[in-house]
């Protein structure tokens, strides 16, 4: 059963190195959108403050915030990019992240090299990619250039790919940041149709979002995020 619990979760990067003056201090806040102290000595960007969320099957989660809110990083440390530096953070089932389709994706590397090193870093063995690769192949449309490096294609056909990777397998938590759109008007239809029925088969959405409007047709709860607070649940 799927199911995502925060308690009082919280998310710094240090900045080693860096000057406390005023004027980098301030610098440093409008950029991130984060809160900067230097309680340790070391100047500290604080993305994430005492975040608390409970999250079960059938939840479709919506993120509101502005540019710097707080709303990506939130998205990455539930993917487990990030590891919380105070509170505590549990996760069950398995975890498909759109935030970024071609994050991971080797240019040097071919399409299908590509897709088994994708799949390996999703947790899937090598029987399952191999019985995801050829329908990977067909839906992203790509025909022979599979058979060469990503640094040939264009910015288009890797996003086809990436996206045809990233949703190829099931997952209980579907994490998003904004609402895809992939690819030429044919592309673009089967991107949709998939999102939509991934979206239907997932256990848990949370979808990050600028658009109120987008939000509440898609999910069934909301939050919004400012500097890296929970402000409205």
């Amino acid at each position: 059963m799927a199911s995502i619990s925060l308690k009082h979760v919280s998310l710094g990067f240090p900045i080693y190195g860096a000057s406390a003056t005023s004027f980098k201090k301030t610098l440093a806040a409008s950029v991130t959108g984060g809160r900067v102290g230097r309680d340790t000595g070391v100047t500290v960007v604080q993305a994430l403050s005492d975040i608390n969320l409970e999250l079960k099957a059938g939840d479709r989660l919506g993120i509101l915030g502005h540019n710097g809110a707080g709303k990506s990083t939130l998205l990455r440390l539930l993917a487990g990019v990030y590891d919380p530096t105070s509170g505590e953070y549990e996760r069950s089932g398995t975890v498909a992240s759109l935030i970024d389709p071609s994050m991971g994706i080797e240019r040097d590397a071919t399409g299908i090299e590509n897709i088994m090193l994708r799949g390996l870093t999703m947790g899937m063995s090598r029987r399952e990619i191999d019985g995801i690769t050829a329908e990977v192949c067909e839906f992203s449309g790509l025909g022979d250039y599979v058979q060469m490096p990503v640094r040939t294609y264009s910015t288009g056909m890797m996003m086809r790919l990436a996206f045809a990777i990233c949703t190829s397998m099931h997952a209980d938590i579907l994490l998003m940041d904004e609402w895809l759109s992939v690819g030429d008007a044919e592309f673009g239809a089967k991107a949709e149709e998939r999102m939509r029925s991934m979206v239907a088969k997932s256990g848990i959405l949370v979808l990050a979002s600028h658009s109120p409007e987008l939000i509440a047709k898609e999910c069934n709860r909301v939050i919004r995020l400012s500097h890296g607070s929970i402000v409205e649940a």
